[in-house]
């Protein structure tokens, strides 16, 4: 295989979720494997930053309207005629007990993580089956394969199941008509979030049960991300490519 296969020189990449956190690490790796990058991002401010730093396109969306998935691939094609790499990453998690969830939060778990991951990739999949090309990453968890303890997180479980089964669903309807379709599930990442004094409880319980004894870097899930929009990863589809520092091997 040629060393540049891992190249995504003047291909266009639309990441959701990109104004932060593994998004933003996710669309600076793609950018450095020669992507133009689309960030699309509810949050404007960010959104725009992330843009500008870039040098990309911020395009608003929130991923729980199709109305909003249709208008950001109307306005990425209006400018860039197609979309050769999605990487659907926008997610949120609820750490309430399962019998005290509420239908409202239930929901809106599910409308970002799954309907919302539905919607991106049908929108965008539409071009790239028309064309005949294309690469989808969805964002799962390793809490799709795993329930996760001691936090309690049972929509956030459920949410990221479902990508992993959509993901395999899509690649065995795609695939034959050039489209991949593939996954990556991280670990416990290391954000200011759970490096707060609030989870220090938590995140010792969670190193502990890490073979790698740390939680990940944003920027140590990203290449995973870059290896399945490329060439690289020309025969993987249907894949659940897991980081997680070995937390699921026992």
């Amino acid at each position: 295989m040629e060393y540049d296969s891992f190249s995504l020189q003047d291909k266009v990449a639309v990441v959701t979720g990109a104004g932060q956190g593994l998004g933003l690490d996710i669309a600076r790796a793609l950018r450095a494997a020669g992507a133009f990058v689309v960030v699309a991002e509810i949050n404007t401010e960010t959104g725009q930053a992330a843009a500008e730093e870039l040098e990309g396109d911020f395009v608003a969306l929130d991923v729980t309207d199709p109305t909003s998935v249709r208008e950001l691939v109307r306005t990425v094609a209006a400018k860039h005629e197609e979309i050769d790499v999605l990487v659907n990453n926008a997610g949120v998690a609820n750490n309430t007990p399962a019998e005290e969830v509420s239908d409202e939060d239930w929901r809106f778990v599910m409308s970002v993580n799954l309907d919302g991951v539905f919607w991106c990739c049908r929108e965008v999949g539409r071009g790239m089956l028309e064309r005949g090309s294309g690469a989808i990453v969805n964002i799962a968890s390793m809490s799709g394969i795993i329930s996760n303890h001691p936090q309690v997180q049972a929509a956030y479980n459920t949410s990221k199941a479902g990508v992993i089964m959509l993901t395999k669903s899509l690649a065995g309807e795609w695939s034959p008509r050039g489209v991949r379709v593939n996954a990556v599930s991280p670990g416990y990442l290391s954000t200011p979030m759970t490096q707060s004094d609030v989870y220090a409880e938590m995140r010792e319980i969670w190193t502990s049960g890490t073979p790698l004894g740390r939680l990940a870097q944003p920027r140590e899930i990203a290449p995973a991300v870059v290896y399945l929009a490329s060439g690289a990863s020309s025969f993987a589809t249907g894949t659940n490519l897991v980081v997680d520092g070995g937390y699921t091997v026992w």
